[in-house]
């Protein structure tokens, strides 16, 4: 199947045709960096860093620019509270941001454009706008005139006329029309600011990202990407001002990701529900936000909640148990054939090509992490805990070892070491369960012994004080591990 792309200006799935046969050129609206990111701002570019991968995978040459806004009022205002300025804020949190995404293990950008690094494209942008006359200058703030974009709101699909009649907008007398946005506006004083042909000042918003991709990809892209929340005024602007200069589709193909919501409840300042990033990295390992970002369909709401969190460890746990289990039996061994090792070769066979059908259909992860946990469940009924090493089981797991580590290496997903991710999410629940692994250890310990002296009432005892505790026990010919509970 070939590529299928939601477009979100055309509200339809359309076939993916790049601009440059072989080659894509693809940008996302990045963080303004005045504070540490939430866990919503990571939704994108969780998602985003998949489409990068997965279009390399399918053998394009990608560039992607992913961006830092680096001048906002927000910055501003952060700067005077802490009596500094706003290049040591927005320098700060580029920094923080790169520990969040570093922790996440994401592929790097191919460029990470920031807003005062393009402060000469900004200008040169919207000198072509206002020379198109499609821009106007009042007092030394230059507007963007919509009436003279005739294609205004053909992303949003929302008509001039409806907007004010249906809005309560601002009058400002320096408009031709209400509607009008700021592409430069004078500096306050003591604000930091730029020389320009209209006077010192600095960029509106959405001027931003039309002049950065401008300069680092092109007038036309292949593919633009966000969140939901950026169609309207933000991309539906960058459109007019891009289009507006070049008189050319700006962007082939626009893609925006849902909202995270917090036990059913949008994230906001005023709930007080808003979650870092960081907060969250300080309490969980980052392979369990990207499974519970991508299984969902990223144009889905997905519930950002104990219980998705939870539900994310118990689906990584069954994988990595499979994955330990695994690469302690993978012989490397793929040319035995028996009836079992066909069977694998089938299901993996079978899985690949529906995990490719479904990537291919607008990404649809969910769809195809079922086809995984299909594969899992016939590696455990064909390789079951403590069976023999020997024989069709080393063949079976070095195909399904394979298999798992191809299928998430485009997600980010499922590259740890096994073992030493599992430990990381029973450390996680044993904090959530207020256990001390060396109780554990010391109550396993026990139960060994007992079994040594053939105290068989007090090795199920202890048994059963760790089922009670949430201890899962798993006794072989090679010892006695243990693990926590995972899932329901």
């Amino acid at each position: 199947m070939e590529l299928q792309v939601y477009n979100s200006q055309s509200q339809k799935k359309e076939k993916f045709e790049t601009l440059e046969p072989g080659k894509v050129k693809m940008y996302c609206c990045g963080p303004t960096v005045y504070d540490f990111l939430h866990v919503g701002n990571f939704r994108g570019a969780v998602f985003y860093n998949f489409v990068y991968n997965r279009l390399t995978e399918l053998g394009y040459q990608v560039e992607y620019a992913y961006n830092f806004t680096d001048v906002d009022d927000k910055i501003l205002k952060r700067a005077q509270d802490e009596n500094t300025t706003a290049q040591v804020i927005s320098e700060r949190y580029i920094e923080e941001f790169w520990k969040d995404f570093n922790a996440l293990k994401l592929t790097p950008h191919t460029y990470n454009p920031k807003v005062t690094s393009h402060m000469d494209d900004i200008i040169k942008l919207i000198q072509g706008i206002i020379d198109n006359g499609r821009g106007y200058v009042v007092e030394g703030e230059v507007f963007y005139s919509i009436e003279n974009y005739e294609e205004y709101g053909k992303l949003s699909h929302r008509k001039p006329e409806d907007m004010q009649s249906g809005a309560r907008i601002e009058v400002d007398p320096k408009k031709r029309n209400p509607l009008d946005f700021t592409l430069w506006k004078p500096a306050k004083e003591g604000e930091q600011s730029w020389t320009s042909p209209w006077g010192e000042g600095r960029p509106g918003w959405h001027i931003e990202c039309s002049a950065m991709t401008r300069a680092l990809l092109g007038e036309q892209i292949d593919i633009h990407g966000g969140g939901m929340d950026l169609i309207f005024p933000h991309h539906e602007n960058e459109i007019a001002q891009s289009e507006g200069a070049s008189n050319k589709t700006y962007v082939k193909y626009w893609m925006h990701n849902n909202m995270f919501m917090f036990s059913g409840a949008k994230m906001s300042k005023s709930l007080g529900n808003i979650r870092t990033m960081r907060s969250f990295l300080e309490h969980y390992d980052g392979e369990i936000f990207k499974y519970l970002v991508l299984s969902v369909h990223y144009r889905s709401e997905a519930d950002f909640s104990d219980a998705t969190i939870n539900n994310s460890v118990a689906a990584l746990g069954r994988v990595y148990s499979a994955i330990a289990k695994a690469q302690d039996y993978a012989n490397g061994d793929l040319k035995l054939k028996t009836p079992e090792t066909e069977k694998m070769r089938e299901q993996i066979a079978k899985a690949q090509e529906m995990k490719d059908k479904f990537f291919n259909d607008d990404f649809a992860t969910p769809q195809a992490m079922a086809q995984l946990f299909d594969t899992i469940r016939l590696y455990n009924q064909l390789v079951p805990t403590g069976a023999k090493k020997k024989g069709p089981a080393g063949t079976i797991s070095q195909l399904f070892f394979d298999f798992v580590l191809s299928f998430g290496k485009p997600l980010a997903l499922f590259q740890e070491n096994p073992t030493d991710f599992l430990r990381t999410l029973d450390d996680i629940l044993l904090i959530q369960k207020e256990l001390k692994r060396e109780d554990i250890d010391k109550l396993v310990e026990e139960r060994i012994q007992a079994r040594n002296n053939k105290d068989y009432q007090e090795s199920d005892r202890l048994r059963d004080q760790l089922n009670e505790l949430g201890i899962d026990i798993r006794d072989s010919a090679e010892g006695t591990i243990w693990e926590v509970k995972k899932g329901q």
